[in-house]
């Protein structure tokens, strides 16, 4: 009898340590593993919407190679018969130089423009609704035209060839299929060609991304100038398309009325409406492709 008690005593002591340990370790873990941001991922997927800058930015190490074309017909009664009159290409390099931080440069054939770029993520949009419900990204744009503007003798130098493009992205991915972003943008021109043009530019742009399926999905965009150039007729920027990803490869296919590629030339100085007539319609197509330099070995 005796040992039966002195049992039930031992047995009770050893459940009191045992749940005693298991609390305490218990609020070791919670202490070690806090309340984790969870943020929201591939709110475009790829760098660019269509034709602009998206909020996304690239991982640290990861380079994306860019290869980016536009082509078009001249409104003109000798025009080819197969493909199109006239093909703008442009190659460009983005690396991640942070998770947050992109550093880009490119060429581009058509208009001779060379550019570079740098691109932070600012703020990341939060799934768990305790932080901030919108990602925000700036970008800053420094631009250089290498070819010689047509009909201008006068006042063609270095510092007239020279533009800055400034934006701000603000975008929210509502859903696992619909993103929507907003990107006011300031574009300074080098010096003036014609009196009555402005050497700065605002402009508001709107672009949108719906997910079809695991792998495509419709893009689209507009940019809207409230001040555009006085001496030509201009045209806001426009594109609607379809991105398809596949693996490390994403490729965007999109109809346009821009022929050029860099910032400061599409946003302000699109000479082309949208429509068929013309050689106004364009059609685009964007391959990029994405390389791992800091995988993490197992």
């Amino acid at each position: 009898m005796k040992d039966n008690r002195l049992f039930l005593v031992l047995l009770l002591l050893l459940s009191g340590l045992g749940m005693l340990n298991a609390q305490n370790l218990l609020e070791t873990l919670e202490q070690e593993h806090t309340d984790d941001p969870l943020y929201t991922l591939a709110s475009f997927k790829a760098t660019r919407i269509a034709i602009g800058q998206s909020v996304e930015t690239r991982k640290k190490g990861v380079l994306e190679w860019h290869l980016m074309n536009r082509f078009w017909n001249i409104p003109t009664g000798r025009t080819q018969s197969f493909l199109a009159d006239r093909l703008s290409v442009r190659f460009a390099l983005e690396y991640g130089i942070s998770d947050r931080l992109t550093f880009g440069m490119g060429g581009t054939t058509w208009d001779g423009i060379f550019d570079g770029f740098l691109k932070y993520r600012l703020v990341r949009q939060r799934m768990d609704k305790k932080g901030s419900p919108i990602s925000i990204t700036v970008f800053q744009n420094g631009s250089y035209r290498s070819d010689s503007y047509p009909s201008i003798t006068t006042g063609d130098n270095f510092k007239n060839r020279l533009s800055f493009t400034s934006q701000v992205m603000i975008a929210r991915k509502f859903n696992p299929n619909f993103s929507l972003q907003f990107t006011p943008s300031f574009v300074h021109r080098g010096g003036l060609l014609f009196p009555e043009d402005t050497q700065n530019h605002f402009v508001l742009g709107l672009g949108g991304r719906y997910k079809l399926g695991n792998h495509v999905s419709v893009v689209s965009e507009y940019h809207y100038v409230t001040n555009p150039i006085e001496s030509a007729d201009t045209y806001d920027a426009f594109a609607i398309g379809v991105n398809w990803e596949i693996s490390d490869v994403i490729l965007q296919f999109h109809m346009t009325n821009a022929r050029s590629m860099a910032e400061s030339a599409f946003l302000t100085q699109t000479f082309n409406n949208f429509n068929t007539e013309d050689g106004n319609f364009h059609f685009g197509f964007n391959f990029t492709y994405v390389l791992h330099f800091n995988k993490k070995k197992k």
